[in-house]
């Protein structure tokens, strides 16, 4: 018993680190855009460097699970997100930046395909559902804190007195006047902590069940040709392309039209969009006893859309609270896509889950159509763009006919 919450919990510390590692690129864009004199195009390239991994990896990361299990795909997954982030802060060039941002990526994408057959294992099947919505509690906890980390850092680091041993050893390897660059430090040795822990750690034995393999190349093939495949795939591309999009840019968007501190009050922002998007999901998993999944996608996507439309167009304040509100409404987006998704194909699960995933994808279009949009007409009408996403999805609450529906209690 002690050794399964000893796992559990090793788990949720690895939700916790891929989310630290993953959500932290909206804090940094507006230090990133000054530091290497970019347009907002080229900054879009960043979580485009970082989200396309999860459409190169994804499938494969499957695949290599079952060749070589869990535990080597992880070690080698946060040794790559280590290498990734090592790189970086030795370096500090854009181009080091992107090819950094790839190899953290594909590192995150191996650990998330990795991580939920080994929670089913570890902590009971019985205990799954309820160790899930823990795991993305702990993911949430952790985007909320890594922007108050990097408001922390810079800070304190390249700024005189420091008195803390960790900033003064920050302080000596970061360049002068980036001192955002101490994160890339921080998360490399993170990754390596990583590495080394589970390296001594004894994992359970994973047997996947027959709808968790990923399949052969052929299976997904097929799937790919399937009209309610594709358009799950479309669905959980316009999710993360809708959070990533906004996420991304919300500190650059209220520096630019407020002149809000990207440092202070953008890095809040971005944190309570998070922790809004956590709680959230809480209270969704709530409300999906009572209410049909579909027609709580479609009050929550519209929600979503009039905070997305008082943001960009209310004044400061308005801003400043509704950019993080419509965290709270697409909270409940990507599971109910998710669930509607697999409860619509009646076979070949794992491989579809795979090809979900791969949707990720669209956390890297989404930003760089946003970015390239903003050097055009303005990041106000560029973040204008993610209502085409918002629309998609509310439409998934009107055509999508799943085969098992979400149980109610009314």
């Amino acid at each position: 018993m002690n050794n399964r919450y000893f796992a559990v919990g090793l788990i949720m510390l690895i939700f916790f680190v891929i989310s630290f590692l993953t959500n932290i690129l909206g804090p940094l864009i507006p230090d990133i855009i000054q530091s290497f004199s970019l347009s907002l195009g080229l900054a879009g390239f960043l979580p485009f460097a970082f989200f396309v991994a999860y459409g190169v990896m994804s499938i494969p990361s499957g695949m290599m699970i079952e060749k070589y299990g869990e535990k080597k795909v992880m070690v080698s997954a946060f040794a790559l997100a280590a290498a990734g982030a090592l790189m970086f802060a030795i370096l500090s060039t854009f181009q080091a930046a992107m090819i950094s941002l790839f190899l953290i990526g594909s590192g995150m994408a191996m650990l998330q395909v990795a991580i939920n057959p080994l929670l089913r294992v570890a902590g009971g099947e019985e205990h799954f559902a309820f160790n899930s919505v823990l795991g993305q509690l702990a993911f949430g906890a952790a985007s909320f804190i890594s922007p108050q980390v990097y408001a922390y850092l810079v800070a304190h680091v390249n700024r005189e007195p420091v008195t803390q041993p960790l900033v003064s050893l920050l302080s000596r390897l970061s360049p002068q006047g980036m001192g955002w660059v101490s994160l890339y430090w921080f998360f490399a040795a993170v990754a390596a902590v990583m590495v080394a822990v589970i390296l001594v750690i004894k994992f359970p034995k994973v047997e996947l069940k027959a709808d968790e393999k990923a399949g052969s190349w052929a299976i997904h093939l097929n799937l790919f040709a399937n009209r309610t495949v594709i358009l799950f795939f479309i669905g959980i591309f316009c999710y993360v392309g809708t959070e990533q999009g906004v996420a991304n840019w919300i500190s650059q968007f209220l520096y630019t039209y407020h002149g809000f501190d990207p440092q202070t009050a953008g890095a809040d922002a971005i944190s309570w969009f998070w922790g809004l998007l956590t709680i959230g999901c809480v209270l969704g998993l709530v409300l999906l006893k009572f209410v049909d999944s579909q027609k709580v996608l479609l009050v929550f996507t519209a929600a979503a859309a009039a905070c997305l439309a008082a943001g960009l167009f209310g004044g400061a304040r308005t801003a400043l609270y509704a950019f993080p509100v419509m965290g709270f409404f697409a909270s409940v987006m990507w599971s109910v896509i998710i669930s509607l998704a697999l409860n619509s194909v009646s076979e070949h699960h794992g491989s579809f889950s795979g090809i979900l995933c791969t949707g990720i994808v669209g956390g890297a279009v989404m930003p760089l159509i946003v970015g390239s949009l903003g050097d055009l007409l303005g990041l106000r009408w560029g973040m204008a763009f993610i209502f085409i996403p918002l629309s998609f999805i509310f439409s998934i609450g009107i055509w999508a006919r799943p085969l098992v529906r979400n149980k109610t209690y009314t």
